[in-house]
């Protein structure tokens, strides 16, 4: 959850929804997204809205904020009651952050039955929390399985000491196999996310990551590759010269080994950053996103989707808690993409999938550019024949580049 939030018409306070929104609803997916905005400390190359209890200041605590949310999830139901959409109820629920194992397991319990009262859940929905190693144990984890959850999502970064103390991650890398069993005995999925390219980071460092993280046999793996984001204090680090840049070379080797050793261990890339064991093990709230789904996001800078309205919420726990309690919309600016932002989003989302995009969606600009692409190696000719453009693991690497061929951009 990106901590600059941005520009947009205003919100209005009633958060009602135009009618349009409602247009072909039934066939759209309805997830739910939890923002838990706190941390024990903040990490160096981290620009998402988080904040530690220094920098929380008056007016919110984590004490109350399960309760705040509650409230929010039953606002959302009035509203979308009262803006004429269809009920649908949630297929997948994420709690991201921040770290959201910081609140009590019972307070994550808590804002799962409100959604589960106010909307209701799909049989076997996926229900899903990120976590730090050193933010469970045992006994939460289990109380989160009984609670309703079925998949936990460990920041593992890296392996590697030196790599970690970059990064500013305070969790000790023996920590991880101990939260991966705990999560298995309370019969949790779980997925280990990765970071790559981190300054100082050598291709052996990164092997010694990706092998470690197999050892624990998890159901998902994520590998995302390091940005450095503007405000950070990576950011200032690299620009004084104390750390290296990143490389973009490096990080394509990075991801190629990933790719291939993720592959040898059984695992499928399903989108470009992450890779399941068996494509039950994907992560559907994921896919729900890059495949245009409806979610309503709830917590401070959250941002939702519905009926291709997006709108996101105030950034500060003290100015949405404000806003909760006076009975009015959190939300602080909304907007309709025209039609050109929505398609380059359509296509960048679903390029990026192993399903792919269909050949027929581009105009004629973009269906001319893929024998070009099939050239370049970028896409798998034998999927492009079959009228969907599948990525090769080049065109991976090149993701970007190829959305760009395929609008003419």
């Amino acid at each position: 959850m990106p901590s600059v939030l941005p520009d947009g018409d205003p919100a209005p306070a009633d958060g009602l929804l135009p009618a349009s929104c409602a247009h072909e609803a039934e066939g759209r997916t309805m997830s739910f997204y939890v923002h838990i905005p706190f941390c024990t400390v903040r990490c160096g190359y981290c620009d998402f809205n988080t904040y530690t209890a220094t920098e929380l200041g008056s007016g919110s605590s984590q004490a109350t904020y399960a309760a705040t949310v509650g409230k929010e999830i039953s606002f959302a139901r009035e509203v979308m009651d009262r803006s004429g959409q269809p009920h649908r109820e949630i297929e997948t629920v994420f709690f991201g952050g921040g770290t959201p194992t910081l609140l009590p397991a019972s307070d994550l319990v808590s804002v799962l039955d409100q959604i589960r009262k106010d909307f209701g859940l799909k049989p076997g929905a996926e229900i899903t929390t990120e976590a730090n190693p050193d933010s469970v144990t045992r006994e939460s984890l289990q109380e989160l399985a009984n609670g309703g959850f079925t998949r936990v999502s460990f920041g593992m970064q890296s392996a590697v000491p030196h790599v970690l103390k970059v990064l500013e991650r305070t969790h000790d890398p023996k920590r991880v196999p101990q939260a991966v069993a705990w999560a298995r005995e309370a019969g949790l999925d779980v997925s280990v996310d990765l970071i790559y390219g981190t300054p100082g980071e050598s291709l052996e460092d990164w092997r010694t990551s990706i092998e470690a993280a197999l050892s624990y046999k998890p159901d998902h793996i994520s590998a995302y590759a390091l940005i450095i984001e503007e405000g950070t204090k990576l950011a200032a680090q690299i620009r004084r010269g104390e750390v290296p840049n990143i490389d973009d070379d490096d990080h394509a080797e990075k991801y190629q080994l990933a790719d291939d050793m993720f592959a040898a261990a059984g695992f499928s890339w399903y989108e470009v950053s992450n890779w399941a064991k068996t494509p039950a093990n994907a992560c559907q709230h994921n896919i729900a996103y890059w495949k245009g789904g409806d979610w309503w996001g709830a917590g401070p800078g959250a941002h939702s989707h519905v009926g291709g309205l997006r709108w996101w919420n105030v950034k500060h726990p003290a100015a949405y808690q404000q806003r909760i309690d006076a009975g009015i919309s959190p939300g602080h600016g909304r907007e309709y993409p025209d039609a050109q932002a929505a398609q380059l989003e359509r296509t960048m989302l679903l390029t990026r999938l192993s399903s792919g995009m269909q050949i027929s969606e581009l105009d004629d600009t973009g269906r001319r550019k893929v024998a070009g692409l099939i050239a370049d190696e970028l896409i798998d000719a034998q999927a492009a024949f079959a009228g969907t453009i599948v990525l090769t693991q080049r065109g991976r690497l090149l993701a970007d580049l190829v959305v760009r061929e395929l609008l003419d951009f």
